[in-house]
């Protein structure tokens, strides 16, 4: 009996169709989505049917159904949370990783799975400026990243105290420290809670939300004995602001800690010879997570999970099985904390290999470029005020008290013509805006001036 390849032709061409016709909405797209959850519940429908659904009428059935329920987060007028949008040679590329459906968990069950994430693994070591030979994990984001990276250090210091996790489990462990910047990302403490080793101790912090050299080595100081984790950051999720890596990786030095580095969007700074001194150091460090779908604009499910030792990656996150086609040398699945996974690295390939060098370095630029307009334009507004150096892709503006911020968070988001997030930092309610789409324009950041404009102008 033949394959039954025919039998993809109608739903992958009414897919394409679909794809297509989203895009092409998203140049004048209001941002925000125009249903809730119920009403896509109800569009859906509650009752799985009695019988079998031609696939293409799904796929028809789906595209229209949950269209009122998008948000335009590919749009270049989404600046809420950190979240870039899809290069298109890495967006194509993720639809073959999905065609060719390979488990890339295995050298020898996918060798183009693991020659490509090879391949990229080697390219992305080279552009952010880490060790040559290190591991590369492709993990699912920046928060399995930290997880798989802090897996990493945990198992090594406790193994250089004496103590084996992967033998003994944690009790009984000699007592672990774990120190981060008091701005630190949510997403290191949810990968040490993962982890087993509860909530960071917090380091004084500056005003740009950097962790302070002086009060971490006064903490290490405090309780000089045992093993120590030093979580330092690449990019403040408010600030954007970059941890003084040198200073910082030689007090931990001293103490024998381990140090990790959170640069989920902030690591791509060193792709750019303009940006690269912000991470001055961050070489020194011990591990190092990032995400891909962020600065580099890849699909989701593309976080870097990159450890100095090898084999410390190896023995906290790899496993054997009779039954598994493993070979001498390391195997892709050492490295993640997955077994069954899609080929993460395929996407990366592909838009490295598009933006090359001066490509990726352009990007990261623009981004930069585009922030400062926002905040050159935010400032000349009566009663704005920009909070934060705006040294990388993060603007933090107030307009007034809490109230008055408020109100204009909550207005943007009614006005539809941008979408930027509301926070709190350093005791004050903020409108946080993130760039960190390849597709935004000089016209794009004109068109959510003139929104904050308007809004301002209606209260």
């Amino acid at each position: 009996m033949a394959w039954p390849s025919a039998d993809y032709d109608a739903p992958l061409e009414h897919a394409h169709r679909h794809a297509r016709d989203w895009l092409g909405t998203l140049a004048d797209r209001p941002v925000p989505p125009r249903a809730d959850v119920d009403d896509v519940v109800a569009a859906l429908g509650t009752e799985l049917p009695a019988e079998p659904t031609a696939p293409a009428d799904v796929v028809d059935h789906l595209a229209a159904a949950v269209d009122a329920g998008l948000t335009a987060m590919p749009s270049g007028r989404f600046f809420g949370f950190v979240i870039g949008g899809t290069l298109p040679a890495a967006l194509a590329a993720d639809w073959l990783v999905s065609a060719w459906d390979q488990n890339a968990l295995l050298r020898r069950l996918s060798p183009a799975s693991a020659a490509v994430e090879q391949v990229a693994a080697t390219w992305l070591l080279d552009l952010l400026g880490l060790p040559a030979d290190a591991a590369v994990g492709f993990v699912t984001g920046g928060t399995m990243a930290n997880f798989a990276c802090l897996a990493a250090a945990r198992d090594e210091v406790l193994r250089r105290a004496g103590f084996s996790v992967a033998e003994q489990g944690l009790t009984g462990a000699p007592r672990l420290r774990v120190l981060a910047g008091a701005e630190h990302h949510e997403s290191v403490a949810v990968a040490l809670r993962y982890l087993g080793l509860g909530a960071p101790a917090v380091v004084a912090a500056d005003d740009q939300g950097r962790l302070r050299p002086d009060a971490l080595a006064a903490a290490l100081d405090a309780s000089p004995d045992g093993p120590a984790i030093v979580c330092l950051q690449a990019g403040n999720v408010h600030s954007g602001a970059f941890d003084p890596f040198a200073e910082a990786v030689a007090v931990a030095r001293e103490h024998g800690a381990w140090v990790h580095v959170d640069g989920a969007f902030g690591l791509w700074a060193a792709a750019s010879p303009r940006t690269r001194p912000l991470l001055a150091g961050h070489h020194l460090a011990d591990s190092w997570a990032t995400d891909a779908h962020k600065t580099l604009n890849v699909p989701y499910d593309s976080g870097l999970a990159v450890v100095r030792d090898p084999a410390a990656a190896r023995a906290a996150l790899g496993m054997r099985a009779d039954y598994l086609l493993t070979g001498a040398t390391s195997e892709p699945m050492d490295t993640v904390p997955e077994l069954s996974r899609r080929a993460h690295g395929v996407p990366v390939w592909a838009a490295l290999r598009s933006l090359g060098r001066s490509g990726t370095a352009e990007l990261v630029e623009r981004l930069c470029d585009h922030a400062q307009a926002f905040a050159r334009g935010l400032a000349a507004l009566d009663g704005a005020a920009v909070l934060n150096d705006v040294d990388f892709t993060q603007v933090c503006v107030s307009f007034g008290d809490d109230a008055r911020t408020r109100r204009v968070v909550e207005g943007l988001l009614a006005e539809g013509t941008t979408w930027m997030t509301g926070s709190r930092w350093r005791e004050r309610e903020v409108l946080r805006i993130s760039v960190s789409n390849w597709s935004t324009s000089d016209d794009d950041v004109t068109r959510s001036l003139d929104a904050v404009r308007r809004v301002l102008a209606g209260l």
